[in-house]
């Protein structure tokens, strides 16, 4: 059985809710590419790389370090039905709605017609459709959670919140995606974890029946 670390996790979960509900609120009173515009600027070249760099912890190679990081660092082997569903259901959560219900969601560069407006960084190619929602904010997101439940360490609390926003402002700054797009991706990681946290509890009640 596994020891989840829930009070931390009820913490990150608020933290990430709160975020989420600020970039809904301003996506639809400011509207969705007037917000956009309003955090996509140009901060020059130093940020054009970092973000170009930092957008890869929402990559699938960031899942490998999670699964490394949960099972041997934190030394929680048994948290594997956590991790894995982790993945899963994240990846569920992120593809059904771009590739069956919003389809035809244009990405920033290509549904604000007037470029001069978008800051585009030159060496990263611009997506055309399926922005809703981030696939690389929910899977940072995502992470961060299982993180929280996994470890006893305070400073994840908010340095592991700082390393996900990055990641979800990384899109905005790439003009990859809108703060909605965000926003849903911050919204479907907690609903995917709230799901892990129970796959990992209907996994962990198995257990004594198995040594009888």
């Amino acid at each position: 059985m596994v020891q989840l670390n829930i009070p931390q996790f009820k913490k990150g979960t608020a933290l990430c809710a709160l975020l989420a509900l600020l970039l809904f609120t301003c996506s639809f009173v400011l509207g969705k590419n007037e917000f956009f515009l309003l955090l996509n600027a140009d901060l020059g070249l130093v940020a054009d790389y970092f973000f170009a760099a930092w957008t890869n912890g929402g990559n699938g190679i960031a899942w490998v370090l999670a699964l490394v990081a949960g099972l041997f660092i934190l030394k929680k082997p048994k948290a594997w039905p956590l991790l894995v569903s982790g993945f899963v259901v994240s990846t569920i959560v992120t593809q059904v709605p771009k590739n069956f219900i919003f389809t035809n969601q244009l990405r920033p560069w290509y549904a604000i017609t007037n470029h001069a407006l978008v800051h585009h960084v030159s060496f990263v190619e611009p997506l055309h459709s399926s922005s809703f929602p981030s696939g690389h904010t929910m899977t940072a997101f995502t992470i961060y959670l299982i993180i929280c439940l996994l470890a006893n360490n305070k400073w994840w609390l908010y340095v592991g919140f700082a390393y996900a926003v990055l990641v979800g402002y990384s899109r905005i700054y790439l003009a990859q995606h809108f703060p909605l797009d965000v926003a849903g991706g911050i919204t479907g990681a907690v609903l995917s974890v709230w799901v892990s946290v129970m796959v990992q509890k209907a996994v962990d009640n198995k257990q004594p029946a198995k040594h009888k």
